[in-house]
């Protein structure tokens, strides 16, 4: 009866996660608020039935009660989460709201699928990020000198990269962090940010070429450290956010060739220089012919997404635990094994929509400095989910890097939703931008009025005045006539 009631939950789930990836392309379309907030509503209440169903299927294939305890303290999470970000900050956008918790119910119903004390872990990790986020969009919106900060955000980026080349311990063949009393710090995915921060806030002071040149200079030392640190996927993310910045603050396309030419000629060096980059790419190209040096990990990745098919194979029904490192780099696969592939998709959809929301954001701001901030935070987001879901597919080689909110890592974590704070903060700046331009307009409104209400009172007042005037000598002759004695007529 278990099986039964875990395999019809498993259609429910794709049935219900289809019904809010709709949702979210479809809000784009409703311009009336109400309208939109009812939308919004819906979209809360398919997560958390998403959310109950797994909970109510992994308890039937463990009969552990821990896992009814663990899914309370969840939803009080989410709960919190909705309810805080709209009661704080009422022109908050929703849709990101929703889909950052929506991200984070998946990771949590994987992790506690395949490490339950990882998902213990990963859900205090979460509290703690969400609470630090509730204080960013404050932050973002009240501090004006943000832009002002290019030198901070530079010394800040690079120092902390070169403190991991230096003291930093070895992950997965890379020099990925450090730990200081048993917890991993990984400065990469907090530089991503500083970084954004630091080329917005040099383009906004210039961009004549002589502060490119400096600007391209400290952007390739953030690369060359990482590439020397063997951190492929955080350098490709970085090399990739500065193309973009780049060619939106300048609108030259010469800058584009110039900088995929010298990123290709730099592949080209580092895989001649570099042997986990050359490993990687041999293990790309051909991992069974290279699956005892280095081509184990993708073939467990295919074989996983083959074996759950379309549907999946329902949760504690597959065997996601023999993939490599599922519980990060692997995690997609083992979404695809047991959620089923069109899961999967739909999850690809909610970050896809994440991104346009933030192109959306980017595009309406006036300021160019918040401007280039969305669009550098939107890229990185979504060129991390692509590496990761591209390496574990075998459409390009394994970075290493995890997809955001849904595979363990705290500073992964942490870092994507202070990216989300900030992105609410830059929303409401947006907002306030489009009040300020709607007064603005209100006033030129009211003052055209009243010039032209004044115009006309100006052009009525002399004929009232001259009216009497004209008239009045006429009266005056003709009472005089009047008074004047009649003569016979004889």
């Amino acid at each position: 009866m278990a099986n039964i009631i875990i395999q019809l939950s498993k259609y429910l789930m794709i049935l219900l996660i289809t019904a809010y990836v709709f949702l979210c392309f479809s809000i784009f379309g409703y311009r009336d608020p109400y309208r939109k907030i009812q939308l919004l509503r819906k979209q809360t209440v398919l997560m958390f039935f998403i959310h109950a169903l797994a909970f109510a299927s992994m308890y039937l294939a463990t009969d552990d009660i821990k896992m009814l305890a663990f899914y309370l303290m969840q939803v009080s999470l989410f709960a919190a989460i909705l309810l805080l970000y709209t009661i704080i900050y009422p022109k908050v956008s929703r849709l990101v709201v929703n889909n950052m918790c929506m991200l984070l119910c998946i990771g949590m119903i994987m992790l506690t699928r395949l490490d339950y004390a990882s998902a213990v872990k990963q859900f205090a990790i979460a509290t703690v990020a969400v609470t630090m986020s509730l204080f960013v969009p404050v932050v973002i919106r009240k501090f004006k000198l943000l832009s002002e900060w290019r030198n901070f955000y530079a010394i800040a980026g690079i120092v902390s990269l070169a403190i991991v080349l230096v003291f930093g311990q070895v992950a997965g063949g890379a020099l990925l962090g450090f730990k200081v009393k048993g917890i991993s710090i990984q400065p990469s995915e907090l530089v991503k940010i500083i970084f954004v921060f630091f080329v917005a806030s040099s383009f906004k002071l210039s961009l004549e070429f002589k502060n490119i040149v400096i600007t391209t200079a400290i952007a390739a030392f953030h690369v060359l450290i990482l590439v020397v640190s063997r951190d492929l996927g955080a350098a490709l993310i970085i090399f990739v956010v500065y193309l973009v910045m780049l060619y939106v603050a300048t609108k030259q396309p010469l800058y584009i060739l110039a900088g995929l030419s010298a990123g290709g000629l730099a592949s080209a060096i580092a895989y001649q220089l570099f042997s986990h980059v050359k490993v990687r790419v041999v293990a790309w190209k051909d991992p069974m012919a290279a699956y005892k040096t280095g081509g184990y990990q993708i073939v467990q990745f295919l074989f996983a997404i083959g074996s759950g098919g379309w549907f999946g194979m329902g949760l504690f029904q597959g065997s996601p635990e023999t993939i490599p490192v599922a519980t990060s780099d692997g995690i997609f696969a083992a979404i695809c094994e047991e959620m089923g592939l069109i899961f999967a998709l739909c999850m690809i959809l909610i970050c896809l929509s994440c991104y346009v929301m933030f192109l959306n954001i980017a595009m309406q701001l006036h300021n160019m400095f918040y401007k280039l901030v969305a669009l550098g935070l939107g890229t990185c987001y979504i060129f991390q989910v692509f590496l990761t879901i591209g390496g574990e597919t075998k459409f390009i080689p394994l970075t290493g890097v995890t997809i955001p909110l849904v595979s363990y890592g705290g500073s992964s974590l942490i870092s994507t939703v202070v990216m989300f704070g900030i992105i609410q903060g830059l929303y409401i700046l947006r907002e306030d931008e489009e009040q300020a331009i709607e007064r603005q307009r209100q006033e030129k409104l009211r003052a055209k009025r009243g010039y032209k209400e004044a115009g006309a009172a100006r052009r009525k007042a002399p004929d009232d005045e001259e009216r009497p005037q004209r008239g009045k000598p006429r009266r005056q002759a003709e009472s005089k006539e009047r008074a004047r004695p009649k003569q016979r007529i004889r």
